[in-house]
Order: structure tokens, then C-alpha cells, then sequence
């Protein structure tokens, strides 16, 4: 098994949400969501959550090969839950949640399962791509933060919208018709996109947070097809140092509205062998 990973935090100060780790014949990237700096009713913190839920995870996958990955998924969830169910406050608004993909190896090929707004990337062995990703975050996202994306990012005014952006997504969080994302209801991972791909037309499989995924689905300065090539020759490092690039040719968010100039990027990029 053949991986190459990178994980860098949106600042050298702060921590970064993101977790990833790989396994013989599995994988996972998850990436924690919460507000910096707010108060979430859990003493731990986002990026402990994150990657509380993505060790057990993937230790579920892996010691559960036949268990399909939505129940690992919603076992891991209730892990994490009875472990800080008694300190923490679950039912606070802002309580941590993390994205997940999932990939494993088995009988059958590879299997997936995607939530939240992580992406997946499949390489076929003729090189084209398949981006996996869920887009219900996205498109309710689109409904509410025309107010964030007309003022410049760092400023009060766009601080002040975007708190009030994020406090409606949180009341539309793991409902019908709002978006899924998995928290302390296991619930959740019945939500999650699921699939299978058949291993020997498969060239790599790339897991990517959406702070790395920036330069293709937010910038527009690079395609799938590209950013595989990048991967390839250059490996997740250099994609993230593009997505950086480009974030600090526009600090304010003038070219590109978004919540924050920087976010965590996590690349996870697995090399398959040739058939």
C-alpha cells in the first residue's frame, strides 16, 4: 500500500481540525467542523473529536471487513459519544461534527462512503477522474451566505455575518432538508453517500478535504484531471502549497468569497498498484 499524505493547519498558531490515516486496504479523512474560538459545550474541542472519531473508524473498517461502512461509521459515532457524554454538553448547538470518507479494500473492490463536504477522488487507470463529494452542505450554504461573500474576509462586518451564516446551517444540520454530518447522533451515517468501484479500474484513490479541494471547486485555477497530475508528479504537498498560494494572492476574499482566507488541508493520496 502506497500513501502519501499531508496535513497542514489554516495558521502556524492554530490546531488543525483535520484528521487522516491509513490502514492496510483502508483509509479515512475526516475534517471537524466548528466556529474558532466559540463556545461548542465540549471540553475536548473540535480537532479531538475529529480524530477520536477517525481512529475508531478506521479501526472499525479494518477489524470489521464484511461490516458495511455506514454501520462502522455509526458505531465509531456512538464510541465517541459514551466517551464524553458525562463531561460535555451533546446537545449544544455548536457541539462538534466532523466530515467523513471512508474507503476500504474488500472482495467486491473498493468501497466508499462520503458525508459531509470532503471529497473523494477516483482515478481510473485511463486517468480520468470521479469526485465524489456531497453537496447538500453546499447547496443550502448557497441559500444563506450572500450576505457573508459581499464583504471583505478578516473584517468585523464579514465576522459578525458569518456568525449568523453558521447559526442557521447549525439549525439545519442532520435534518431533511438541511444537510448531514456526523456529531453525536449515529443517525447520521445512514445520510452518507455510498458506493462501490471496481479495484483493477482504479489507478489511485485520493482523499481531500475541502481546504485542499480550494483550487479546483472554489478558485477555479486548476481542473480533477490536473490536480491528479499535480499529485502524481509532485505529491499532496504541492497541491496544498498551490491552494496557498492562491488563498494569500487574496487575502480579503475579493476574488474569491469565502468563510475564511485559510482553512486545514488534508490531502491523502494512495497509489494503486497495476493490475
Amino acid at each position: 500500500m502506497s500513501v502519501a499524505l499531508c496535513s497542514l493547519p489554516a495558521g502556524p498558531e492554530q490546531p488543525n481540525e483535520d484528521f487522516a490515516a491509513a490502514a492496510p486496504r483502508a483509509a479515512v479523512l475526516l475534517d471537524g467542523a466548528g466556529v474558532a474560538g466559540a463556545e461548542t459545550g465540549c471540553v475536548h474541542g473540535i480537532a479531538w473529536f475529529a480524530s477520536t472519531l477517525g481512529g475508531l473508524l478506521l479501526g472499525g473498517i479494518t477489524a470489521h471487513p464484511a461490516r458495511p461502512l455506514t454501520d462502522c461509521l455509526a458505531d465509531a459515532i456512538r464510541s465517541v459519544r459514551s466517551l464524553h457524554e458525562d463531561t460535555c454538553d451533546l446537545t449544544h448547538r455548536a457541539s462538534p461534527t466532523s466530515t467523513v470518507v471512508a474507503v476500504r479494500v474488500g472482495e467486491g473492490g473498493l468501497e466508499y462512503l462520503v458525508l459531509g463536504d470532503s471529497t473523494l477522488l477516483l482515478a481510473g487507470a485511463d486517468g480520468k477522474p470521479n469526485a465524489i463529494t456531497d453537496q447538500r452542505l453546499d447547496e443550502v450554504g448557497a441559500r444563506l451566505r450572500a450576505p457573508v461573500d459581499a464583504l471583505p474576509t478578516g473584517s468585523p462586518e464579514h465576522a459578525a455575518a458569518l456568525a449568523q451564516y453558521r447559526d442557521a446551517l447549525t439549525g439545519l444540520r442532520n435534518r431533511p432538508g438541511g444537510y448531514w454530518i456526523a456529531g453525536p447522533e449515529p443517525q447520521a451515517a445512514e445520510h452518507a453517500y455510498t458506493g462501490r468501484a471496481p479495484l483493477q479500474t482504479l489507478k489511485s484513490v485520493t482523499l481531500l478535504s475541502d481546504g485542499a479541494t480550494r483550487l479546483v471547486d472554489q478558485f477555479g485555477l486548476a481542473d480533477w484531471r490536473e490536480a491528479l497530475t499535480v499529485l502524481g508528479s509532485s505529491g499532496p504537498h504541492e497541491l496544498i502549497r498551490r491552494v496557498r498560494e492562491a488563498e494569500h494572492s487574496d487575502p480579503h476574499g475579493r476574488r474569491w468569497p469565502r468563510g475564511k482566507a485559510h482553512d486545514d488541508a488534508t490531502v491523502l493520496h494512495w497509489l494503486l498498484p497495476d493490475p
